[in-house]
């Protein structure tokens, strides 16, 4: 996916002259941009994938001593409405002095006013939905500086609103709903049934990969010189691969091999190391010279039968984490999957949501 550089943004809540041409920049970075997004501003970001199904998630300001979030979803499509859930932070709750009950019960208020009750069991999620009602109240007070919070006895869970009209208008610019009744911020009277149609998942056949060959072992030893080689001219500047093409002295980083098919191996090698991430190289090769190396990636994380996955954590408090996913077709890798978690603000170890940029459904024939 290209990369296109995010816009300036005016004061957020300021709904000027700025927002006619603001919002025609969106369609054109949305169509540039092809069927996938990320963007993110303040407290607030947005993820659509490969179907135009939109994810803009919500989070409480930095810091905060009872951290929450909110996902809203919408499906591209006419009269797709938006569904919300709310999350409360449970990072670090084993060790907590007092810990919550297992029925949460929860009084939405936004700007001091009642906004119904949601229920959290705490002994399964620490999520719930928000009926539709309350979804509206909380798409009414997103675009103005609003004051919306969750409250349990002295105790309150407050939503940052920083961030979310730009990424709510950067949605209905994705999904073509910008001067429609259905759009969000810059409603219109222009009809639903113009909105940008749901793209069908993509339907990815894999291949189980070839079993070992007697003499596989032993390719390595006898062709890693001239395969070292070439996977260092592979590199380009773009790519990442400094413990293979800057070892440091006297250290050999070594190379593995798995078969693929009758002609093709998958050779990996150690790339780079962090303070809390790694990543490895794979590439596809050639069994003989020349081996014409194509890289999948410089960022992987392990392989198993077929499929090149990779996970990397945003910081060292595991809050945040960014996923991917290659499977084997028979001649190539297809890149299947690809998620983040959400912004680092400690509301669950392992991350708070699912937020994926490309959605596949994967399918092996049966041999």
């Amino acid at each position: 996916m290209p990369k296109v550089p995010l816009l300036a943004q005016p004061t957020v809540h300021r709904w000027g002259a700025w927002s006619a041409a603001f919002a025609l920049a969106l369609c054109v970075q949305a169509a540039a941009l092809g069927s996938s997004l990320s963007f993110s501003l303040n407290n607030w970001q947005l993820v659509c994938d490969n179907t135009r199904t939109c994810r803009a998630a919500g989070f409480s300001v930095d810091g905060a001593a009872n951290p929450v979030s909110v996902l809203l979803t919408r499906k591209a499509g006419p009269r797709e409405a938006v569904h919300a859930q709310v999350m409360i932070g449970n990072y670090g709750q084993d060790g907590a002095a007092v810990p919550l009950p297992s029925i949460l019960k929860l009084s939405m208020r936004v700007n001091g006013r009642p906004a119904g009750q949601t229920i959290i069991h705490t002994n399964r999620t620490m999520t719930a939905d928000l009926s539709a009602a309350q979804v509206n109240t909380l798409l009414a007070a997103l675009p103005r500086p609003s004051r919306i919070e969750w409250r349990a006895g002295a105790e309150r869970w407050a939503l940052s609103d920083k961030g979310s009209s730009a990424v709510l208008l950067k949605m209905d610019a994705f999904q073509g709903r910008i001067g429609t009744m259905g759009a969000l911020i810059k409603k219109g009277t222009g009809s639903d049934d113009g909105v940008l149609p749901p793209l069908t998942v993509p339907e990815v056949l894999t291949s189980a990969p070839a079993k070992p060959q007697p003499g596989d072992a032993h390719l390595v030893e006898r062709l890693g010189g001239a395969l070292r080689n070439a996977l260092v001219a592979s590199v380009k500047k773009s790519n990442y691969c400094p413990m293979l093409t800057e070892p440091e002295e006297d250290v050999v980083v070594e190379l593995a091999l798995n078969r693929l098919s009758d002609q093709k191996f998958l050779i990996s090698v150690p790339c780079w190391s962090g303070a809390y991430n790694f990543g490895t190289g794979y590439w596809v090769v050639n069994e003989r010279p020349p081996f014409n190396p194509v890289l999948v990636t410089d960022s992987g994380s392990g392989y198993r039968d077929g499929s090149i996955f990779a996970s990397q954590k945003g910081r060292g408090l595991g809050d945040c984490w960014s996923t991917d996913r290659w499977a084997w077709d028979g001649k190539q890798f297809i890149h299947t999957a690809s998620a983040s978690t959400g912004l680092c603000r400690l509301i669950a170890a392992g991350g708070s949501w699912d937020l994926p940029t490309i959605v596949t459904q994967r399918h092996r024939p049966r041999r």
